[in-house]
């Protein structure tokens, strides 16, 4: 059992424990799962895309990236339909421009299939090169951040305010006591290093939920799915995706239009990969010290899974799919191979089967263990040179922006045009490589004409 295990996943009995792989599994699939009913929430929006076809062809997308993920990669990495791109997806190129969902998909398999050729020409590991360290080092801080602050959002404990932008929300009732109840549950138990704690928080809290009702509805914070005959429905078969199987549209190829989307994909998920990947290596200490470099491990292999998974998605009829952050609660639970990837995996082959049952567990109870991650991302900033204005302030924006912009590329964008643009202010030319001139130039562009 041990070789298969080694083999198959990279799992070394000396150093990791299956429960522990497993468990990791279940916690990212938990705080990734409300991607299920996102989903096809959003493409509702676009005639012809059944709810019912899109929440099975997510399912089934994530499921192929994170297998990839795990038997190739050997990575505790998940995969889905990433947030954001299915937005600009629905909103920008199809309610937006005017195409159809048809030109959309064809776009997100155009893009994957460059990506894959992008990574098997190692374009993606060159570019993932030329970002210095110090960067590196604020990714991972960033996207700390950025997860911390998706969970206060899901909890209720951050909300809009048309004064400010973002505010505190009514603490004392609903979501948002549930969410302020899971997290000093949650933290109590990584506090005493109870293996599992972030897996065990959630439970708890979605449990908490079912006493606790919502003041804007008059309901539990945590609903059970009820059958028509008032009994709790817990299986039901997936829908089928005929409506949506690689349905693309193939007479726009060669359009400006097919070229700015397709391009806009490809910019996004490659610097939203590249972002989560090293990000939660940092935070994780997965990366081996080594004062000339800071490379991830295997990750041609990674970027090929992302790459694969894309073109999956595609024929499924669902939008760019990615490697997602949430995966870092895994990490954090201590998943460190692709046992745990496969334990996700096997987590959404149930989730089509079973819906009713992950459905019902509200973001308020996810949320405690997203804020917990990203305590466990930030002592990378431990590394960064504050007091080198030339490095401090690049680092700054990027882990800043991040969550303020809602965007892990854009951080990274920004990051490295200023990073270029310190160094050249300071006269320190030396210390800015060929491959980020260039990559400044085109994300100044990016910004200017996309």
């Amino acid at each position: 059992m041990k070789p298969a295990l080694e083999k198959l996943f990279g799992f070394d009995s000396s150093v990791h424990s299956v429960r522990t792989e497993i468990i990791a599994g279940i916690t990212t699939f938990l705080t990734m799962a409300y991607i299920l009913a996102v989903n096809p929430g959003i493409f509702s929006a676009l005639p012809g895309m059944p709810g019912g076809s899109v929440f099975t062809a997510t399912a089934l997308a994530a499921i192929v990236g994170t297998l990839v993920m795990a038997l190739y990669a050997k990575k505790p990495f998940a995969l889905a339909p990433g947030m954001g791109l299915n937005a600009f997806f629905v909103y920008t190129v199809c309610l937006g421009m005017g195409h159809t969902w048809q030109f959309a998909l064809t776009a997100v398999l155009i893009e994957g299939v460059l990506f894959i050729i992008l990574t098997l020409t190692k374009v993606r590991t060159w570019l993932l090169n030329a970002i210095p360290g110090t960067l590196k080092k604020a990714i991972g801080a960033g996207i700390g951040l950025f997860i911390a602050f998706i969970g206060l959002q899901n909890a209720g404990i951050i909300v809009n305010s048309d004064a400010t932008l973002v505010t505190l929300g009514s603490i004392t009732e609903g979501k948002a006591l549930v969410g302020i109840i899971g997290l000093m549950i949650t933290a109590g138990l990584v506090m005493a290093k109870i293996r599992g704690g972030i897996l065990i928080g959630i439970i708890a809290t979605a449990i908490i939920g079912l006493f606790i009702k919502d003041p804007a509805t008059g309901d539990a914070v945590t609903q059970l799915i009820r059958n028509e005959a008032g009994g709790i429905r817990l299986i039901s078969l997936p829908d089928g995706l005929g409506p949506i199987f690689c349905k693309f549209e193939w007479g726009q190829i060669l359009s400006w239009d097919m070229l700015a989307v397709v391009f806009t994909f490809l910019f996004i998920d490659m610097f939203d990969t590249m972002g989560t990947i090293i990000g939660v290596h940092q935070g994780a200490g997965l990366i081996p010290e080594d004062k000339k470099r800071d490379d991830v491990p295997d990750m041609e292999k990674m970027f090929l899974a992302d790459s694969i998974a894309t073109v999956a998605g595609a024929c499924f009829g669902t939008s760019t799919t990615t490697t997602y952050v949430e995966s870092a609660a895994g990490v954090g639970a201590g998943g460190r191979t692709g046992l745990t990837a496969l334990s996700t995996a096997v987590c959404f082959a149930l989730a089509l089967f079973l819906s009713p049952i992950f459905l019902a567990i509200p973001g308020a109870a996810t949320a405690p263990a997203l804020v917990i991650v990203g305590v466990m991302m930030m002592p990378s900033i431990k590394r960064i040179h504050w007091d080198d204005y030339c490095k401090a302030i690049p680092a700054f924006l990027t882990i800043i922006l991040m969550p303020v912009s809602y965007s892990i590329s854009d951080g990274i964008l920004i990051g490295v045009i200023s990073y270029v643009a310190m160094h050249a202010l300071s006269g320190k030319f030396k210390e800015i490589s060929i491959p980020m001139w260039v990559l400044a130039v085109l994300f100044i562009c990016k910004y200017i004409f996309i």
